[in-house]
């Protein structure tokens, strides 16, 4: 099965206060892990929220990547969607962990697009295809006893 793209969702619990409210720390953070993961980036744009908190999001040739941080949760939600075949996101997993060192990860890869799931789903119903041969089987018993 061939997919269009992956989509990676990161959640990282047990990050240090400061980092996840620190805009420049993240954007930097962000960057290492565009570079590591071979993504093409067209745009990066940061915005600090209040009283604490920031969000990242980085359009990229290849899709985006954003991480949305809470640092009163010590909590970090990334999100990196990437199409081709020379990408590669689940990298960025390792810079995300090595910079923001957070206690506990989960990660969840999404394939899009799959083919299947493209496929329309039609629902037949097989009881007017019975009643018709039943009635053919009928019709032939009534010719035969005659």
């Amino acid at each position: 099965m061939t997919s269009i793209g992956r989509h990676l969702t990161i959640d990282m619990y047990g990050c240090n206060y400061d980092h996840l409210n620190n805009l420049e720390f993240i954007k930097t953070a962000m960057l290492a892990a565009i570079k590591e993961t071979n993504l093409t980036l067209l745009d990066l744009v940061g915005h600090q929220t209040e009283p604490q908190g920031l969000t990242v999001i980085a359009l990229l040739g290849q899709s985006h990547m954003s991480i949305h941080t809470f640092p009163e949760q010590s909590y970090a939600a990334i999100d990196i969607f990437s199409y081709g075949d020379y990408t590669h996101p689940d990298k960025a997993l390792t810079v995300f962990k090595k910079i923001l060192r957070p206690e506990k990860t989960r990660m969840t890869n999404i394939m899009r697009g799959l083919q299947k799931d493209m496929k329309p789903r039609i629902r037949v119903s097989i009881a007017p295809l019975r009643r018709m041969r039943n009635t053919s089987a009928r019709v032939w018993r009534f010719l035969r006893n005659k």
